[in-house]
């Protein structure tokens, strides 16, 4: 299995994204109830990865690979999802450790190591051994930067915020299905019209859907209001689709009018960031673009770059299998500002 045969994001540990190590180190130190920002859940993935600080950054195919991981890592039973991020928060350590050894440091049993990398894509704890060599290549270990905390300077926010998008669409690479990717092109070139809806800052994405796709010429209807996009998706029928944008794959609005359109017989095409979730389940294509957890400040910034790139290529490649209707809406525009 090859590393793109999978589907993918970036697998850090939500707070351990902007850390450097000596923070870090003084974190962990501290307990649950004094970090209140941390589950305890997350501080004990946060020792795990003091322990060994076998994180990686900067290579690519490794980054790759864990974004693939990432992404089918949305619905696990408690020991394998215990698995996971270890293999997550250490990757190096993992691909270089025996089943049991993985197993106690984990805290599960072996035959859990096993059925943790059955659950994520893999035959076997061998075969994800085998990728993570094959993706090793020239990793090195790496000191996240600092937390976003109060008093952080602004060049300290810009830094985290171009790691945050960087790191995502690194991920994109592994995380995206291609298969998936040529099918919403070809669901929506064949489409009567499209809907395209998303909530809270998922709404950002659907906008400039609407509008790149309306550029090359596909009819497609933008709906912020949730009563009035209701009614429109139970109006839909065959031949009609829908894209519905939600980073967590469990906004209640986009999978109530996600359900309506299915429910009506059109196309729904979800764009998320995980399999596994109530969206991707319910799609019909499911373009799943990874972006690791962020802390609060950072939330669903880098999964948002990556969806937006997936909006960009699915409109460039609809304009180069329509060419002609794509001229046609260059018409149409011919005397508006310069929208390319």
């Amino acid at each position: 299995m090859a590393v793109g045969d999978l589907a993918r994001p970036m697998g850090t540990c939500p707070h351990a994204v902007f850390m450097n190590i000596d923070y870090f180190e003084r974190l962990v130190q501290r307990s649950c109830t004094q970090c209140l920002r941390f589950s305890p859940v997350h501080c004990n993935l946060l020792q795990m990865m003091s322990d060994n600080r076998n994180g990686v950054s900067g290579d690519a195919p490794l980054m790759q690979l864990i974004g693939s991981i990432q992404a089918r890592s949305g619905d696990l039973a408690a020991s394998e999802a215990r698995v996971v991020e270890l293999l997550l928060a250490d990757p190096l350590f993992v691909g270089e450790s025996t089943t049991a050894q993985v197993a106690a440091r984990a805290g599960v049993s072996p035959p859990s190591v096993i059925r943790a990398a059955r659950a994520i894509g893999f035959s076997g704890f061998t075969e994800l051994k085998i990728e993570i060599a094959r993706a090793r290549g020239t990793t090195r270990f790496f000191a996240p930067p600092d937390v976003l905390a109060a008093g952080a300077t602004t060049a300290a926010v810009l830094e985290a915020s171009i790691r945050a998008g960087a790191d995502a669409l690194t991920a994109l690479g592994g995380a995206v299905e291609l298969a998936a990717l040529d099918k919403a092109v070809s669901t929506i070139q064949g489409a009567h019209q499209v809907i395209a809806f998303g909530a809270g800052t998922s709404a950002t994405v659907a906008a400039d859907a609407v509008f790149r796709l309306r550029a090359v010429g596909v009819r497609t209807i933008g709906i912020p209001d949730y009563l009035s996009a209701m009614i429109a998706a139970r109006l839909l029928g065959p031949g009609d689709a829908v894209i519905a944008v939600s980073s967590t794959g469990r906004s209640s609005t986009t999978l109530a009018i996600a359900d309506a359109a299915s429910s009506a017989g059109a196309s729904l095409i979800a764009l998320t960031n995980q399999y596994g979730t109530p969206l991707a389940a319910l799609a019909d294509v499911a373009l799943v673009v990874g972006g690791a957890p962020l802390p609060v400040q950072m939330a669903a910034a880098g999964s948002r770059l990556a969806q937006l790139v997936v909006i960009d290529a699915l409109v460039a490649a609809l304009a180069l299998r329509d060419p002609e209707r794509s001229r046609r809406a260059e018409r149409a525009s011919i005397d508006l500002p310069d929208i390319a």
